[in-house]
């Protein structure tokens, strides 16, 4: 076992550790695992930590995998979990941002200098922090609700630019109309 690894760790141990501790390790060992190997899904994941012990859920990976910022990348034709400290910070960024994008936007205008954008309830915060980290020049800030945001750009032009450069990220097709 490499080191941070240890057996019989789960989420529900009655023993000495409490769960925060529990959680921590597991944290911490999801981290080495993502950096040892090239894992490619949330089943490959939960698989492996319950190899260590974890008693862990796929929602549960899905959570932590998002607690320690891991995405997927593509390295060598293969799609896996990276960390940010294995990527440049631009790329994580910008992976990132894509990601959430693609997943969490339901609809997306221009208003003046502002981009609203929709997504499912609760889920706005996390649509912000991506537009956040990526750092984008263009934009002055974010403020989110529960299911709509406001993405401030420093003039109505780059609002415009920011829309379609998000819709591209999402795949959609964009029009000049």
């Amino acid at each position: 076992m490499g080191p941070g690894f240890r057996r019989g760790d789960s989420e529900g141990d009655a023993g000495s550790t409490s769960m925060t501790d529990t959680r921590s390790r597991r944290l911490r060992t999801l981290a080495d695992l993502i950096r040892a190997d090239a894992l490619a899904s949330q089943e490959e994941v939960t698989e492996r930590l319950r190899s260590f012990g974890f008693d862990v859920t796929q929602a549960t990976v899905s959570r932590d995998l998002d607690q320690i910022g891991a995405i997927k990348v593509k390295r060598g034709g293969v799609l896996s979990y990276a960390l940010p400290d294995q990527i440049g910070a631009a790329d994580w960024g910008t992976d990132r941002l894509q990601r959430i994008l693609a997943e969490w936007v339901t609809g997306m205008e221009v208003a003046g200098q502002l981009i609203v954008i929709k997504t499912p309830p609760g889920s706005a915060h996390l649509v912000a922090s991506a537009i956040d980290q990526a750092a984008m020049p263009e934009i002055a800030g974010t403020v989110s609700g529960d299911d709509t945001m406001f993405v401030c750009c420093r003039d109505q032009v780059n609002a415009h630019a920011i829309l379609t450069r998000f819709k591209r990220m999402m795949g959609q097709k964009v029009s000049y109309a």
